[in-house]
């Protein structure tokens, strides 16, 4: 199990630290969030609700990865589906009309990786890191239950 515990940790970590660096840290990115003159302040408090947000899920998910008693596979896969919820949230929130990755006013400083918003390939990178842990845990699971 200790495959599937780094995975879902390090997606943790990412989970708590990205959205920090990236929308009130890291100055470019920053500019295009917490410090962007062109959001009024209740999209800066949806923002900042967002940042908040992902640091709890990540702690959530980092304590039911690190915690030794009880259920471990249960753990695993609690804390795998906590920590997809904000990058399930980010791929959903391009379904809803009128939203974009990114403000036309800095599409040139924009990155973009395989054709994708470089958030949204991020977020399916990680999403697909947490269904091989949670497969993972689950196979094991099985292996687990036919053994005894």
């Amino acid at each position: 199990m200790l495959l599937p515990r780094i995975l879902i940790a390090a997606v943790g970590v990412i989970t708590m630290a990205g959205a920090v660096l990236a929308d009130l840290v890291i100055p470019d990115l920053a500019a295009q969030h917490a410090f962007n003159e062109g959001w009024p302040p209740y999209a800066k408090f949806h923002d900042a609700q967002y940042m908040v947000m992902t640091v709890l899920l990540g702690l959530i998910g980092l304590v039911l990865v690190t915690r030794r008693d009880g259920n471990v596979h249960s753990r695993l896969l609690c804390a795998a589906a906590i920590l997809a919820t904000p990058w399930l949230g980010m791929v959903g929130a391009l379904l809803f009309p009128g939203t974009a990755t990114y403000d036309p006013e800095f599409s040139e400083m924009t990155v973009f990786v395989l054709g994708m918003h470089g958030q949204v390939f991020m977020a399916l990178v990680l999403l697909l890191t947490l269904l091989s842990a949670a497969a993972a845990t689950l196979r094991h699971l099985g292996s687990a239950t036919a053994r005894s």
